[in-house]
């Protein structure tokens, strides 16, 4: 599915958790798409299955996913609308990065242009091209 970092400092659930909602956002899993089960993906990522559960308990609580005990978990229907609480964590993080980029000299212009990409991006459901270098 998608390889962690093992030696990065970002802890491995939260790892797992930012590349699941990038998927969902991205719509490589659809709505109601069933998850691997947290034994399966433990074993294809060789980690701990509680790592695993950690990552999938924060994504439901987030909204992005949802469990039907004994059939596993599956995307969530995304209604950003009734996320306000994620919308607002976002919104504060995009403000700080958006300061320290005008600091660092990034002009309107450039952000303006990485927004409208970032956006035509994601209503074509393409991956997230972030690691790539931009000039």
């Amino acid at each position: 599915m998608f390889e962690l970092d093992l030696r990065s400092r970002k802890p491995i659930y939260e790892q797992l958790v930012d590349r699941l909602k990038q998927l969902i956002i991205n719509n490589v899993l659809e709505e109601d798409e069933k998850l691997p089960s947290v034994r399966v993906l433990a074993q294809q990522l060789s980690i701990n299955p509680n790592t695993i559960q950690k990552a999938y308990r924060e994504l439901e609580a987030q909204g992005y996913i949802y469990s039907v005990k004994g059939k596993g978990s599956f995307v969530n229907h995304i209604t950003m609308t009734h996320n306000s609480a994620e919308i607002m964590k976002v919104k504060e993080q995009l403000r700080k990065h958006i300061s320290e980029a005008l600091f660092l000299g990034v002009s309107v212009e450039e952000l303006e242009k990485l927004i409208l990409e970032m956006s035509q991006s994601v209503t074509r459901g393409d991956e997230d091209d972030s690691s790539t270098e931009r000039s």
